[in-house]
């Protein structure tokens, strides 16, 4: 049975780190494309990164470069979003999801996990 379940979030301040984490069970990392999704209170869903493990290629939303880095690791078969310098507007619950694709194409999936909430106030 095909799992993912992010875990990691918190409350921070403004400029604040955290890392999250996306362990996925009932597929192997480098199989599919896995990506980071979030979604405030009352906005749509936005895509946040995207990484394919199998050639460590990576996509990642302009809203967010340059503060956040996605990872994985197959021995673990987690997927990280290192996030750095978090701003007000980056409060919301992140998601880890996959379309079970061998490459990123658009954000979301046929998969999700539950999220994990990220508050970020001063």
């Amino acid at each position: 049975q095909v799992q993912l379940v992010e875990s990691g979030g918190g409350s921070v301040q403004p400029g604040g780190s955290l890392r999250l984490s996306c362990v996925v069970s009932g597929f192997t990392l480098d199989a599919y494309a896995v990506n980071w999704v979030r979604q405030a209170p009352g906005k749509v869903q936005e895509g946040v990164s995207c990484i394919n493990v199998r050639d460590n290629s990576t996509t990642v939303a302009d809203s967010v470069k340059g503060r956040f880095t996605i990872s994985g690791d197959n021995a673990k078969n987690t997927v990280f979003l290192e996030m750095k310098d978090l701003r007000l507007e980056d409060t919301a619950t992140y998601y880890c999801a996959t379309h079970f694709r061998t490459y990123c194409s658009a954000y979301g999936g046929v998969k999700r996990g539950k999220g994990t909430l990220v508050t970020v106030s001063s």
